[in-house]
């Protein structure tokens, strides 16, 4: 995630990648489909999607604002000007705000989800706050902070960071359990990371091998499995109870973003070169992949309803390396 807002892997990675990624499996019977695409257009790259389900509103983090889409119809809604490479969108429905992560401005921008305006600046000691997610057991917002491999712990109330937790690498997407416990990838060190929030430290580091890259990770609470994604093709399953490897399957390569589809028992991910992995749970600790949906190349990063279990991914139709993003939208991929 502290590469560009577009993801793009050098090339020598690149190609590295390309030659270890395990091989992809054909798609006997996909259960979804493409069903719409929206363009919205506009300058620069952009990072990850949030949605506010009850409300069927896309945000989306587009570098130097924040895009706010009518999920339902495509259409734009507003956008919020005045980010600094944002990353992510935390929402808080409940308070009619977001707080987006700035990574070159080192702060969280504070927004009115009715007015789609800023309403302040939360100022952060980590350098290039990158995912921002909640924990509901303390009701602290927390930012994964690639540049000094810490995450940040922020009181919305007083708008104040409290503080920080280090921990050993770079920090990339994070998930919390609503228990005070929080997991997170390890980018550069391809490990797993337990933290223990009410305390404020790292109790646990997991290994992830084969995994070369891990990006986006989700949770299946009831069973207690996370899902990491691995740039070189890889998804991990841990167990969050001890940290063991309970299965790997293969997908597609260079992912941004994971999610688990609670209901369905699906694991979706979203794959650089134009492939939505879709991976079924048969149980706890086994899994298989289902095949690869044609999306778009760049669609790395989405977002899931879990009310309709749609997933929208964005992506453009010329985003490659050294190249303007042109034709900047949103796919809609339904369930069959």
């Amino acid at each position: 995630m502290n590469k560009s807002s577009l993801r793009w892997m050098p090339h020598a990675l690149w190609l590295a990648a390309a030659l270890a990624a395990p091989s992809m499996a054909a798609a006997p019977d996909m259960p979804y489909a493409v069903t719409q695409h929206y363009t919205l257009g506009g300058p620069g790259g952009w990072d990850y999607l949030s949605l506010d389900a009850a409300s069927h509103r896309l945000f989306i983090a587009r570098d130097d604002r924040v895009m706010v889409v009518d999920a339902t119809t495509g259409k734009l809604q507003g956008e919020v000007p005045g980010m600094q490479h944002a990353h992510g969108v935390a929402l808080l429905p409940a308070k009619h705000q977001a707080f987006v992560s700035n990574g070159h401005g080192d702060n969280v921008t504070v927004v009115d989800t009715d007015a789609l305006k800023v309403t302040g600046h939360i100022a952060i000691s980590g350098k290039d706050p990158d995912a921002i997610v909640f924990d509901d057991a303390s009701g602290h917002l927390l930012t994964m902070n690639g540049h000094s491999s810490n995450i940040s712990v922020i009181d919305v109330q007083t708008a104040k960071e409290l503080t920080t937790i280090a921990v050993p690498g770079r920090p990339e997407f994070a998930v919390s359990d609503g228990t005070g416990q929080l997991f997170l990838n390890l980018e550069d060190k391809s490990q797993l990371v337990r933290v223990d929030l009410a305390n404020r430290k790292v109790l646990n580091v997991w290994p992830l091998a084969p995994c070369d890259g891990p990006t986006g990770l989700a949770l299946d609470k009831a069973n207690h499995r996370l899902f990491s994604v691995c740039a070189n093709g890889w998804m991990i399953v841990t167990d969050a109870n001890d940290g063991h490897q309970v299965a790997k399957v293969a997908i597609s390569k260079d992912p941004d973003a994971v999610v688990f589809d609670a209901q369905r028992k699906v694991v979706l991910s979203p794959g650089e070169e134009g492939q939505l992995s879709v991976v079924v749970q048969d149980d706890a600790d086994h899994y298989h992949l289902v095949g690869n949906l044609p999306t778009q190349p760049s669609a790395r990063t989405l977002v899931l309803d879990p009310q309709t279990h749609t997933v929208y991914l964005a992506a453009a139709t010329a985003a490659a390396k050294g190249k303007a993003v042109e034709g900047f939208g949103v796919l809609v991929v339904s369930p069959r």
